[in-house]
């Protein structure tokens, strides 16, 4: 597959089809992704930002700003299943990259492309990163705290989310071309994807007309089903979504009277009284410290859980022997990083090789040679003419730049 991203959410989406066992070719320009040079991490000299989302690919640098660079990429898209991008809308065009050109060649091309706002309708041309979507979903209006500013959730949902759905459409794409032998075009639009998210919370919306207030660290439907403090300050979250999970999980914490109680004898009637019942619950909360509590529910089957910082998180994944921290290596520099893996596990082992997010046009030539069948003169030709460019031309264009006189 041809990956023309940038940033997150197109890579995030080409790297779980890497993962997946996809051969994904990174096309950048000559200044690379952008996402290369985001602080404040580094492993040589890309960003921890990049090599976080760009495992599983080959990259080839391909100046777009070229005829023959564009007619280059159409020549390699010839040749490729998938072609994914995330421009905003008509600036393939702009660089003379159009479906109804690439798919004349290969009719069953799925062209996928990820945008703020869709390639239709009045929001199209407006650009859109993670924040921008989180808010205008109404997403951001649901984090936080009630009567504090709305908030960010602390992951860019809103490229991730948009990267999954675009891997959906591509596979989906994928199983009707086996049917059909034709090519599709997926879109997908960073502010539906967000929107999708809201669930419940948007038929709550459309039901009652209205807006549900900030969740904070609870649910709007079930009041036992929050997070609260232990003894010792920590905090842990409780999951008693059923009418037996609260009946234990009344007996536990000493509040059995409340059994009887028809202010909270059944979900409907605990939700009209859950202010009443949270104070009790956040009283005999502080008798035992969060690690404690969470000990006891989970052996009386009652969910729950500490809130764990993402170090914590990270030491848990570790010793729960599902491999979802990576080590990967690249053989050439010697560098070294540990990442997240994709969470999708397979009866029959995991598809996908551990690639070492790709240098900036480390696999220009080889990409030339297997898609197209180039000789050496042909693509010394590209690289000699600033067509393409591999480490080694991107290097002596620096050692210039770096040599040349500085005008005073």
């Amino acid at each position: 597959m041809l990956d023309l991203t940038t940033f997150l959410s197109g890579p995030s989406a080409t790297q779980l089809l890497g993962d997946l066992g996809a051969d994904v070719i990174k096309v950048e320009s000559p200044a690379g992704d952008s996402s290369r040079s985001i602080p404040p991490y580094f492993v040589g000299d890309d960003s921890a930002y990049y090599l976080a989302n760009n495992r599983n690919k080959r990259s080839i640098v391909v100046d777009l700003k070229r005829r023959e660079g564009v007619e280059t990429v159409a020549r390699l898209a010839a040749k490729c299943d998938v072609l994914l991008e995330n421009f905003r809308p008509g600036v393939c065009a702009r660089l003379g990259l159009h479906h109804h050109d690439l798919a004349r060649e290969n009719p069953g091309l799925i062209w996928a492309s990820i945008s703020g706002f869709g390639q239709a309708g009045p929001l199209r041309e407006r650009p859109a990163y993670d924040m921008i979507v989180q808010a205008m979903s109404g997403v951001m209006s649901l984090t936080g705290h009630p009567g504090a500013p709305a908030t960010r959730l602390g992951v860019p949902a809103g490229d991730v989310v948009a990267g999954m759905y675009a891997v959906i459409g591509v596979l989906a794409a994928l199983v009707a071309r086996a049917a059909t032998g034709r090519g599709e075009i997926v879109d997908v639009s960073m502010l539906d994807a967000q929107l999708s998210q809201l669930s419940y919370q948007a038929v709550y919306t459309l039901l009652s007309g209205r807006s549900p207030a900030p969740q904070g660290a609870g649910h709007d439907s079930i009041p036992t089903y929050r997070a609260f403090t232990g003894g010792d300050g920590r905090e842990f979250v409780v999951t008693a979504n059923t009418q037996p999970m609260w009946e234990r999980l009344a007996r536990i914490t000493g509040l059995d009277w409340m059994l009887d109680d028809v202010r909270f004898c059944d979900q409907a009637a605990r939700l009209r009284n859950k202010t009443q019942l949270w104070t009790a619950l956040e009283e005999a909360f502080t008798q035992r410290p969060a690690d404690e509590w969470v000990d006891l529910l989970i052996e009386a089957n009652v969910p729950a859980a500490q809130v764990l910082d993402v170090g914590a998180a990270l030491d848990l994944a570790e010793k729960a022997g599902r491999q979802m921290v990576l080590d990967l290596s690249d053989d050439t520099t010697g560098h070294t990083i540990r990442s997240i893996a994709t969470p999708i596990r397979f009866a029959g082992g995991q598809p996908h090789a551990r690639r070492y997010p790709p240098r900036l046009g480390q696999d220009s030539e080889a990409v030339l040679r297997d898609l197209l069948g180039l000789d050496a003169e042909e693509v010394r030709h590209l690289i000699e003419s600033g067509v393409i460019d591999t480490p080694d031309s991107l290097g002596r264009s620096l050692s210039q730049l770096s040599d040349a006189p500085t005008a005073k």
